[in-house]
């Protein structure tokens, strides 16, 4: 029997820019049981092809946002995200958040882009996609600050330790894991994905990132988060189709669909 799948955050725009047959890549994640893939905006120059995906493919839900790594000439103000965030099939806002990895500490812009993502997605009443990379207090701190519990949203491919996980938590977030937790050095992960309650647990595969075990060094692609399902469901003593199950509900819960935990 094949597991019902969600893959809760991946790049179609970035594999469609490599030459990737997207067609071919929503029809193998279909057979494989990847019932819906949330396709994530990083840059708004791109935001049109990432809302054709939505148009083109029922099981696509797509995202507004501008990545937090990307710097930009012109920051669009909360006014302009609004105006696009409001489209129907926009389910959230992000990717956002903050990444100190290649700048060295706060850049200060990126906290102001992120605290307008905040007021975007309150205004829009959209949850959000919140990346975090080397920046776990400030992370929280800001999220805090802009009341974010308001909309709540996810920790997309979680990296960090429990007390994080813990903080996300508290303010009404999912924590999502990615193929990173398939690495053989990913104890320390596997064990916080086990502490987190399973109703607050989404799935991911970000491609064409991250690929996980066993296909390190190809692309990844939404048909793969069945690897990382494989991972965490014994570490909740599910099996794959309850894991599937219940991740599935989660993702509908977390875009504020009517639904209930199978």
């Amino acid at each position: 029997m094949t597991p019902r799948l969600v893959d809760s955050h991946c790049h179609l725009q970035l594999l469609a820019s490599s030459g990737v047959d997207i067609p071919h890549v929503v029809g193998v994640a279909r057979s494989a049981g990847v019932e819906r893939m949330l396709c994530v905006s990083v840059q708004l120059e791109s935001f049109p092809e990432v809302l054709s995906f939505s148009k083109e493919f029922p099981e696509v839900d797509v995202s507004l946002g501008v990545h937090p790594g990307v710097e930009i000439s012109h920051e669009p103000t909360i006014e302009e995200l609004v105006a696009l965030a409001k489209d129907p099939s926009v389910v959230a806002v992000g990717e956002t958040g903050l990444d100190y990895h290649y700048h060295g500490g706060d850049p200060g812009w990126q906290a102001q882009r992120f605290r307008n993502h905040v007021a975007v997605a309150r205004i829009v009443k959209k949850p959000l996609i919140v990346h975090s990379r080397e920046a776990r207090a400030d992370t929280l701190r800001i999220l805090r600050e802009e009341s974010s519990q308001e909309v709540g949203g996810v920790f997309h491919c979680f990296t960090e330790d429990w007390e994080t996980a813990r903080g996300a938590l508290d303010l009404g977030f999912y924590i999502s894991f990615s193929g990173i937790v398939t690495f053989k050095n990913a104890k320390a992960l596997r064990e916080v994905a086990s502490r987190v309650p399973m109703d607050r647990l989404l799935i991911e595969t970000d491609c064409p990132y991250l690929t996980p075990f066993p296909h390190r060094g190809k692309p990844n692609q939404p048909a793969l988060v069945v690897h990382v399902a494989e991972s965490i469901a014994p570490l909740h003593n599910l099996d794959l189709i309850e894991f599937g199950e219940v991740t599935t509900s989660n993702f509908s819960r977390f875009l504020g669909e009517k639904t209930k935990i199978c």
